[in-house]
């Protein structure tokens, strides 16, 4: 549901006025508020493992809530006229046209880095306690906002494209916030009652929290300045302004058919068991959803659905669209290898063994950065392209060098 969003939102800026220049601004903003919001994004992955009883819900609600000030405190950091103007122009190297979108954009995405930071905190502890349709209805609770703000704004909003989207996206996610407090009350009532209390458990203490958060949250920090890296990337290739204009498009089309492989990351944590009873069983659904998955995207890649997609839905130009149709290709086998990162994390997180995926982060990055030099710079390929290629490139890397670690890990814990 959370995947439908930026097809939704594509669809609509390429209906305003000046679509080329506010596809590419969103694509940034979007880009910037996903980095910034990078270290709260594994909290719900650590209140699913960490969450036992009342003393560990307290202290790892109260992390949560440092993290979320760090991540608001960071956007404001960015928002500052001077800091921004050398990271548009000098680092990132971005039209002025855009630059400027972009600017106006971030102002909306100000309540994202808590109110995303504060839900996924709760959503964790619901899949804790196996509920897991209260996440799905909130999560329909904030699409639902995210449609409505972008109706209210594309007929009673005069405002540009590229803010419409960040006024959206930043009231779906503080209605889904609110949402989830309500849903979670149940369960925390539970959990304060002492329903999940366990005499065996020690009181987790905020250095142990911390080194345990460290590498996911780097995980996070890292992974997801892909896109900003690969905005700058973009910015200084062949076709700039185009890559720029159809990256959202091709990346919301992507990340559709990822997001159930991310989304798969929780519950494999949830469902693989102290014991790893259930790894067998997860491996096997991963396998399944991973090739469904990836299969459906190539139906949409290689047939006329693409037209239809990008064309009647979508909103571009036939010669945007035809620019999209490469890197669309390219990006087939990713929501299948998403599957398996998350399974592979999954395993590890379960092994309390979290460095090792921060460097898998790491070299993804690194493998990307290369690929792109390689291929946009050295070999002139379009931008678009060029990036979409090689992050196809960087998360094969990354699941590569995940595989021996987890079957290291695997063979240690069952040789305990």
């Amino acid at each position: 549901m959370m995947a439908s969003e930026g097809p939704f939102l594509a669809s609509v800026i390429a209906r305003l006025p000046d679509p080329t220049f506010n596809l590419a601004a969103h694509g940034v903003a979007f880009a910037l508020a996903v980095l910034v919001e990078s270290p709260v994004i594994m909290l719900m992955s650590a209140a699913t493992a960490l969450v036992r009883d009342e003393r560990s819900f307290v202290k790892l609600r109260r992390f949560g809530w440092m993290l979320n000030a760090f991540g608001t405190a960071l956007l404001l950091i960015v928002l500052i006229p001077w800091v921004y103007d050398r990271l548009a122009g000098s680092l990132m190297s971005l039209p002025p046209e855009i630059a400027e979108l972009t600017y106006g954009a971030l102002w909306f995405y100000l309540p994202w880095p808590a109110a995303i930071g504060y839900r996924r905190f709760l959503q964790g502890v619901l899949v804790r306690a196996g509920r897991t349709r209260l996440v799905a209805y909130g999560t329909g609770i904030r699409v639902g906002a995210m449609f409505a703000a972008a109706i209210v704004g594309f007929f009673l909003l005069d405002i540009p494209g590229a803010w419409l989207g960040g006024f959206a996206l930043s009231s779906a996610v503080c209605s889904e916030a609110v949402a989830a407090r309500i849903m979670a009350a149940s369960t925390i009532r539970e959990i304060r009652a002492g329903a999940w209390e366990r005499d065996d458990l020690p009181e987790p203490r905020y250095r142990e929290i911390a080194a345990f958060y460290l590498p996911l949250a780097l995980t996070s920090l890292i992974g997801l300045s892909v896109q900003p890296m690969l905005t700058f990337f973009m910015g200084n290739s062949v076709r700039p302004v185009e890559s720029l204009a159809v990256f959202p498009v091709v990346h919301a089309l992507s990340f559709f058919f990822r997001s159930m492989g991310l989304a798969y990351q929780d519950v494999a944590i949830a469902v693989i068991g102290e014991r790893l009873e259930g790894l067998a069983a997860v491996r096997r659904f991963a396998m399944s959803l991973g090739l469904a998955t990836s299969a459906v995207l190539a139906l949409v890649a290689f047939t006329p659905l693409s037209h239809v997609w990008f064309v009647t839905i979508s909103g571009l130009s036939p010669e945007l669209a035809a620019f999209a149709l490469a890197p669309t290709a390219l990006l087939v086998p990713l929501p299948a290898l998403s599957v398996m990162l998350s399974f592979q994390r999954a395993i590890l997180v379960q092994l309390r063994r979290t460095h090792p995926i921060t460097v898998a982060s790491a070299v993804e990055v690194a493998t990307v950065a290369l690929a792109f030099i390689v291929l946009g710079w050295g070999m002139g390929i379009v931008g678009a392209t060029a990036a979409f290629g090689a992050f196809l490139i960087g998360r094969t890397a990354s699941n590569a060098y995940l595989l021996g670690v987890c079957r290291r890990a695997l063979a240690r814990a069952r040789g305990r």
